[in-house]
């Protein structure tokens, strides 16, 4: 049996189109917002999908990388950014106020201690990634053990919406390694920004991620290749996207760590990906190629540059509209949720904390 239940149905999916009909004059009125719709009906498994309590989690790590000079004029360290967005003072933290989402930030591995703060949970595997051109960014155990961890966050997370982002100088560039060895992607692609990156700037990332990979050239395993790269906070979104679908719950992916990391849950389980929708953040080549890799677009293109969990923020309106769309616009008379038929799918959670291992991994 899968681990996690695909949300394909047909007689649903009619269903929802037959209503989606019924809200515009012509097939494909509403644009966009009926294909995100549907898959919120299906995920859900009803005709009139709701959200409570949605969720914004900000993944935070240091990384073993960062000691080759990636990012020198970036300025503020990871911890800092991270205790600014529990302050308040970054605007993905008032963007969320805003919307509705409950934010939380998660020390999954940074080299500093924060203040104790009541929006963050302290999940930390070690202090910090070790250098990946060096050796393993962390053990298999570790990885284990984040993945672990992010079982429990998303098991005891409120609500039925968990948006995904990452945080942590290095960890665009510990992502575009996973991803590009998981999908065999040349890795210029995925951590070339574009126009805006200088030549000098990609041929130094470069010199450091082909040193990485070279170091680990024989690793293909899932959660092999997230240990020899990291990083920690890509490993715990894994343990969370895989307990969120488990549980039916929409995953928004938010940034190359969350692709990396859905990436990764997506060889544990592969319908994950039916639980997802994309945002985006920053304008990046790199994250276009991040995307192409799911056969996915971003809900929204504001041209950003700004931290992962910007996006999710200012896209979670139009994910709830779509749902509105099915939910909360009059028919006229009382339709049942879902058609008759269709009985209500199993949403139990993966997470089981009497169990050790993690499912669908074989053990080591």
């Amino acid at each position: 049996m899968s681990l996690i239940a695909e949300t394909a149905n047909p007689l649903l999916e009619r269903a929802l189109l037959e209503k989606l009909l019924r809200r515009g004059e012509v097939p494909g009125s509403l644009g966009e917002l009926e294909p995100v719709a549907v898959r919120l009906g299906l995920l859900q498994h009803s005709l009139k999908p709701r959200f409570r309590e949605p969720q914004l989690v900000i993944f935070a790590a240091d990384h073993g990388l960062a000691v080759d000079g990636l990012h020198p004029s970036a300025g503020k360290q990871t911890g800092e950014v991270a205790l600014q967005i529990l302050e308040g003072q970054q605007p993905v933290a008032a963007f969320a106020r805003q919307v509705g989402l409950a934010l939380s930030v998660v020390d999954c591995g940074l080299a500093s201690r924060l203040p104790a703060h009541e929006h963050l949970l302290q999940r930390k595997i070690a202090h910090g990634t070790r250098n990946t051109r060096v050796g393993q960014a962390m053990t298999v155990e570790q990885a284990h053990a984040a993945i672990r961890a992010g079982m429990e966050i998303g098991d005891t997370l409120a609500g039925n919406l968990v948006a995904c982002a990452g945080l942590g100088v290095g960890s665009h560039e510990s992502a575009a390694l996973v991803l590009a060895r998981l999908t065999d992607t040349p890795t210029r692609d995925l951590v070339s920004a574009g126009a805006q990156m200088s030549a000098e700037t990609l041929a130094q990332v470069m010199i450091i991620v082909q040193g990485a990979q070279g170091r680990h050239r024989d690793v293909t395993d899932p959660v092999e290749v997230l240990a020899a790269f990291g990083g920690f906070e890509t490993a715990v979104m894994v343990g969370v996207m895989l307990v969120a679908a488990s549980k039916r719950h929409l995953i928004m992916v938010d940034g190359l760590a969350a692709c990396a990391a859905l990436l990764v849950a997506s060889r544990i389980a592969p319908a994950v990906t039916d639980y997802c929708v994309f945002c985006r953040s920053r304008t990046h080549q790199g994250l276009d190629k991040a995307l192409s890799l799911f056969q996915a677009s971003a809900l929204l293109e504001l041209g950003l540059d700004t931290l992962d969990g910007t996006g999710a923020c200012l896209s979670w309106p139009l994910v709830r509209s779509a749902a509105a769309l099915l939910s909360d616009v009059l028919d006229g008379d009382d339709l049942p949720s879902r058609p008759a038929g269709i009985e209500a799918p199993s949403t139990r959670s993966l997470y089981d904390p009497q169990q050790t291992g993690i499912p669908g991994l074989r053990p080591r």
